[in-house]
This record gives structure tokens, C-alpha cells and sequence, in this order.
């Protein structure tokens, strides 16, 4: 399979496209003016204890308060509130946690208001970004991520990626990482760090205990409510989350941007520099990689299928639905072959819906009722082998009785939502147009004034055809009267792409007569 990675950089935002062989499967879109972005870091101050929920409200310096649920504290949290109180009063030593003396763990099943208090201040992660009127998420679980490892403060567990499925490299992994951690600190080890030296996991390890450290120091400097370790912008976190070997090309259209992410990998993944291109085309780099196409087709309330099968896709505020529609061209032969054909078409394109649109929380799909278990028992494995590339959590669970499937996916960030309709430019989005006669009473005062302006020139008209069709009609036509009362014969041309209450006037060149009365 063939991959890209496309990046569109203006002013105000930077627009990244996945494609794999050619076709758009993941698309997203950072403001420049993000100030919230998963995986920052914050301290923040409890402003709000919410037994009932279970959860507190806090203060991270952002517009709305941020929400802490209690499930989302995690087992460490002494041990980090511990920290977070003594840096703060200058107490620390060191941000190292050498000899640092763990706290113990809470439990699962407590209350909010057993292990907070108003008003105390918390180390805290950013776990979703502020959906729709709902502020931030946090967690009290802190992890500092890179391109092969995971770093976990408070934590001395050292666990290694399932993908990684040779128990020799599985067990080298580990005795790698154990010999160069420091202690009171965790290491998730990623699926990249497959085959790698110890130097390379020894040098991505020094430079997340440095971001540790600018952490701490940025701590125990200001004192604030406020951010105090970033994320990666959106671009170099997903070419270091995604990046795999398969990848081909990664264009860019913004010099800077080619840059850094030129700078970025030649730190991280030398061997993947030669792909970056920088993108200079006059053409817009979406529309020369056939990304604006897609988009168009691919974000609107119903999405077709090559076999003209389409979904309508619906989105409440508890829960977004899928129905899946046959249209006109299934066969009627062996009918239950081809409605299962349809529903396997149909459950390869929700899962690049899903990862497209990053849609998340409950998704309920009403398939096309199938009576044989074994279609519906091969429909469900089928979407568990779609949804494998998917990079957010989720779980399927197999047709239910009334031939519906539910699934949940991970939502960290708002859902990406374009615009695919575009208002009329013959009634302007009002749903109502001028009189075509009217239309015409209007062209032949334009015309009559270009005349005027121009005797000696030659012009012709474009116009929709059902206007081009009134004008010749007859004897003497609406054409015909023109030459008779000007001397001079107007061309008409029938222009599809023409609204019906609209015309333009070109010269013998095939330039555009633009009209300006004001002359």
C-alpha cells in the first residue's frame, strides 16, 4: 500500500490529507490560534467539587473550566499531587525521582471528594480538546510522549506495544529500556521502537527527561495556573505517531513548514528526509493531488459507493447514526449474496468515514438485513479487519437482533465538519430567482449600452441554454431583431455551467466584456 502525507499551509490554518493509494482516508485541520491541543500539560486549580458526578472542575486558564473525572485521576495521584505541592513551594530538590518516595495508590471505586480539595493546585494533562459547549478533559495520568517511547513519571512499569509480536525482541526491548531508565519513571515502548539500538531508545530517553525538566523548572518559577509543557503542533505529532515505512511522499506547500519538518525528521527519522518535497506548483497542492475532489465527495450527508450503494450519515447530540441504502443497482439475483457484497462495500467505507470525519463517542449502523448468520457473523469480522488501521480506540460489538451495529470510538478532538453545499449563484441562497423574462429585458439594456460603447467591436454572448433556445426561436427571432435593428449579428453560445438568470459578454479575443456603466 502506498502512502502520502500532503500538508496545506496558509495564514490562518495548516490542512494535513493521508492518502493511501491515491484515495483520502484521514484529513485534519489545526488553527493556527489553537491554544488546547491533547497533550499539553497544565497546572491547574481545583475551582468546583462535583460529588454527584464524581468529578471536579478545574481552572487551566483557559475560557472554560476544565473537567477531571475521577476515573481519570489515575492510581498515582498522591504521588503526583505530592509533587505538584512541594515544587511549588520550592521543596524539591530536583526534578529528577531518584529518591523520590511513591505515595500510595488510591482506589478505583472512591469518591472526588475523598482525594481533592477546593482550591488545590494539580498537575494535569490535556485528554480532550473543548468539543462543542464542553471545556477540556484532563487527566492526572502524566505521560510525555516521543517517536519510540513513552515516558511515565511516578511510575517504574515498563510495558512494550502488542504489535511488537517476536518474543525475542520483546524480551531484548525490556532489558534495554530497564538498563537506562531512571528509577520512578515508566516507559510504554512503541511499535517503532522495533529493532532499535540501545543508543537510539538512550537518546529519545534524554530528550523527554529534558522536557521533564522544563516542566519542573517552569513549575517551580511561576507558581501559575497555565500551560507548562506543550505538545507538538499537529503536524510533526502525526508524522511522529504515523510515520511508517510504507509512507512514500510527504509535500508540502509552505517553505518554513518544509523545513522544520525537514529539521524535525533528520532529528528523528533521517532516513525518511528524502521524502519531504516542498510543493511549487501554480496549482493548489489539494487540488494537483486530487485531495478538494475528494473532500467534497466525501463530506456530505450521504456518501456513494462505486456500485452506486450509498450511506446517510446523521449526527445527533448523543449519538451519530449510519444507514445503509442499496440503491438501484443491486442484482436481484441470489439476493442474500448481494446484499451481503453491499454490506461489505459498505463497512469498508464507514471505516474510512470514521477516521476521515474522526467521528467519535456511539455510532449505530443499520445495515441492510441479512437472514444467514454466517453473512452477518462474516459482515462483523470484516468490519473488526477494517477498522484495524484506525489509530483511535474502539470497539465493535456484532449484529444485534434487530440487525443494527454499535460501535464506540475514541473522540480527543472536535469532529472534522466541511461545508460540501454552496449557495446558488442565481438566487444567492434565498431559493427564489428573478423572472427570466426579466432576465432578458436586462440583457438586451446591456446590450444595446455595449453597442454604444463599442460600435465597431465584435461580441458574443454566453448564456444557459434554455435562454440561448428563447433567443433563436422563431421568425424573426430575438436574434434576429438585433441584427436588423444594429446592423451587426450577435453570436450566442448555450453554456451549461450558466445559471439560468445570468449572462456574460466575451469579445473576438474570447475575452470577458466586463461592464461598468460608470464609464
Amino acid at each position: 500500500m502506498e502512502k502520502e502525507l500532503i500538508i496545506n499551509s496558509n495564514s490562518k490554518k495548516v490542512d494535513v490529507a493521508i492518502l493511501e493509494d491515491k484515495k483520502l482516508v484521514e484529513y485534519h485541520q489545526q488553527d493556527s490560534d489553537s491554544k488546547i491541543v491533547v497533550g499539553d500539560i497544565y497546572l491547574g486549580r481545583v475551582k468546583k467539587l462535583v460529588p454527584g458526578l464524581n468529578a471536579a472542575f478545574l481552572d487551566i486558564g483557559y475560557s472554560k473550566d476544565a473537567f477531571l473525572h475521577y476515573s481519570d485521576l489515575g492510581p498515582k495521584l498522591p504521588s503526583v499531587k505530592k509533587f505538584t505541592n512541594k515544587s511549588i513551594a520550592g521543596q524539591n530538590s530536583s526534578w529528577r525521582l531518584k529518591d523520590y518516595d511513591l505515595r500510595e495508590e488510591i482506589i478505583k471505586t472512591g469518591r472526588i471528594d475523598e482525594v481533592l480539595k477546593k482550591k488545590g493546585l494539580l498537575l494535569v494533562q490535556i485528554l480532550k480538546e473543548p468539543i462543542s459547549t464542553k471545556g477540556p478533559r484532563l487527566t492526572c495520568e502524566i505521560t510525555i510522549p516521543g517517536r519510540l517511547l513513552v515516558l511515565v513519571p511516578f511510575s517504574n512499569i515498563v510495558t512494550i506495544s502488542k504489535k511488537v509480536s517476536n518474543p525475542d525482541e520483546r524480551k531484548r526491548l525490556k532489558v534495554l529500556i530497564e538498563s537506562i531508565k531512571p528509577a520512578n519513571f515508566g516507559v510504554i515502548l512503541r511499535t517503532a521502537a522495533e529493532g532499535k539500538k540501545a543508543a537510539d531508545l538512550h537518546e529519545e530517553m534524554n530528550e523527554l527527561l529534558e522536557n521533564w525538566k522544563q516542566m519542573y523548572n517552569k513549575l517551580t518559577q511561576n507558581r501559575k495556573v497555565g500551560k507548562l509543557l506543550s505538545e507538538l503542533d499537529m503536524t510533526e505529532s502525526l508524522i511522529r505517531d504515523i510515520l511508517t515505512d510504507d509512507f512514500t511522499r510527504i509535500a508540502v506547500n509552505d517553505k518554513e513548514l518544509y523545513g522544520s519538518i525537514k529539521k524535525f525528521l533528520d532529528h528523528t527519522i533521517p532516513e525518511k528526509t528524502k521524502i519531504v518535497q516542498m510543493y511549487n506548483g501554480r496549482q493548489a497542492i489539494f487540488d494537483t493531488f486530487g485531495i478538494t475532489k475528494q473532500i467534497k465527495a466525501s463530506f456530505g450527508k450521504t456518501s456513494t459507493m462505486g456500485s452506486g450503494a450509498y450511506l446517510v450519515i446523521e449526527h445527533t447530540e448523543a449519538m451519530h447514526v449510519i444507514d445503509v441504502n442499496s440503491g438501484p443497482k443491486v442484482s436481484t439475483q441470489n439476493q442474500q449474496d448481494a446484499v451481503l457484497k453491499v454490506n461489505l462495500e459498505a463497512a469498508q467505507e464507514i471505516a474510512r468515514q470514521l477516521r476521515l470525519r474522526d467521528i467519535g463517542g456511539l455510532i449505530i449502523i443499520d445495515f441492510i438485513d441479512m437472514r444467514k448468520y454466517e453473512h452477518r457473523k462474516t459482515l462483523f469480522q470484516k468490519m473488526r479487519e477494517f477498522m484495524q488501521s484506525d489509530h483511535a480506540q474502539h470497539t465493535i460489538l456484532p449484529l444485534s437482533k434487530f440487525g443494527l451495529m454499535q460501535i464506540t470510538r475514541q473522540r480527543v478532538r472536535p469532529e472534522v465538519k466541511i461545508a460540501t453545499a454552496e449557495v446558488c449563484p442565481s438566487c444567492n441562497g434565498t431559493g427564489k430567482i428573478n423572472s427570466t423574462l426579466l432576465t432578458i429585458d436586462e440583457l438586451e439594456r446591456d446590450l444595446e449600452y455595449l453597442i454604444n460603447q463599442r460600435p465597431n467591436s465584435k461580441f458574443e454572448i454566453k448564456i444557459h441554454p434554455f435562454l440561448c433556445a428563447y433567443l433563436k426561436k422563431g421568425f424573426p427571432s430575438k436574434q434576429m431583431n438585433w441584427f436588423m435593428k444594429y446592423k451587426k449579428w450577435i453570436k450566442i453560445h448555450p453554456d451549461q455551467n450558466m445559471p439560468i438568470n445570468l449572462y456574460k459578454f466575451y469579445d473576438s479575443d474570447g475575452e470577458e466584456i466586463i461592464l461598468d456603466q460608470s464609464e
